[in-house]
């Protein structure tokens, strides 16, 4: 799967689960695998964390990203503060169930259907278990930010917290998938954009061609993805969607014929209403008297 799919049918929308600065002595945490993502930040002290199997030594100033479905070890070896969250980054309706694991939690077989998409899953993405990011200074400013936002607990710092996370996503992304934009290219086209666009440009002529170059495909593809999904042409779609919002408008006593040709696309009232017409067996002036308005415009 490629990160647009994903994010088509999951989009990013960050909940934090739990957050914290953790000032610990010497700790562990013994085995167990995520559901979520746990970001943590190493400011003071040395850690270890074995992660799939993989010693980790991490010391201040490094950071830490394990993903859903990884078998997790923690220990910090000295005194350390590990600022850290628990988080979802895509949306799905079970994130009040997902919860952060306890140690001993090996097997998520009864939890499958709770596991956040791996990153590391899709196409293009390969992200480390110790991150390098470019900025160091930034992401760790928006981290520590992010987790003072969510402990504070009122609805717009709350807010301020997931626009961070989403801020720490996209910088994770750009520090360490060079290629995604290229391996994008080679993505399935989603058309659910398709009918904002259309609907926004109703009022001007909007050829196929361009609609195509929109999407960045050849008309004669773009063609046969459209009639897939919408089941008619582009062109076909394009009509009806003028002519239902013609029906709307011609509802309005107060819109002259003129007015409604040219918010829905039409060259002129004469084109307006010889292809009214011919898609509804009705003159605009017929339908408007039927729909019980005055048709003195």
């Amino acid at each position: 799967m490629y990160l647009s799919e994903l994010m088509a049918a999951q989009p990013v929308a960050p909940y934090i689960r739990e957050s914290d600065f953790a000032v610990r002595e010497p700790w562990s945490m013994a085995a167990r695998r995520l559901l979520d993502y746990l970001l943590v930040y190493v400011q003071e002290g040395d850690c270890l964390f074995h992660i799939d199997g993989e010693p980790y030594e991490l010391h201040g100033g490094d950071f830490c990203l394990i993903q859903p479905g990884s078998l997790t070890v923690l220990e910090g070896k000295t005194n350390t503060i590990t600022p850290f969250a628990h988080l979802d980054w895509f949306y799905d309706a079970f994130r009040e169930e997902r919860f952060p694991t306890r140690s001993g939690q090996i097997d998520l077989t009864p939890y499958q259907h709770l596991l956040q998409p791996r990153l590391n899953d899709l196409h293009g993405i390969d992200i480390p278990v110790r991150l390098r990011p470019k900025q160091p200074i930034q992401l760790r400013d928006k981290l520590l930010e992010m987790v003072d936002s969510w402990q504070r607990r009122n609805p717009l710092m709350q807010l301020r917290a997931q626009t961070l996370a989403a801020e720490i996503l996209h910088t994770i992304l750009e520090d360490h998938s060079e290629d995604l934009k290229q391996t994008e290219k080679s993505a399935p086209q989603p058309m659910n954009w398709i009918t904002s666009f259309i609907s926004f440009r109703l009022s001007e002529p909007l050829s196929v061609q361009e609609m195509a170059a929109r999407a960045n495909l050849s008309p004669s593809r773009f063609s046969a993805k459209f009639k897939e999904q919408f089941g008619v042409a582009p062109h076909r779609y394009l009509l009806r969607l003028r002519i239902q919002h013609a029906m709307e408008l011609l509802r309005d006593p107060d819109l002259a014929m003129e007015e409604i040709a040219a918010y829905c696309g039409f060259a002129d009232i004469h084109h307006f209403a010889k292809t009214f017409k011919k898609e509804t067996e009705a003159t605009p002036g017929a339908f408007r008297k039927a729909a019980g308005m005055p048709n003195d415009r």
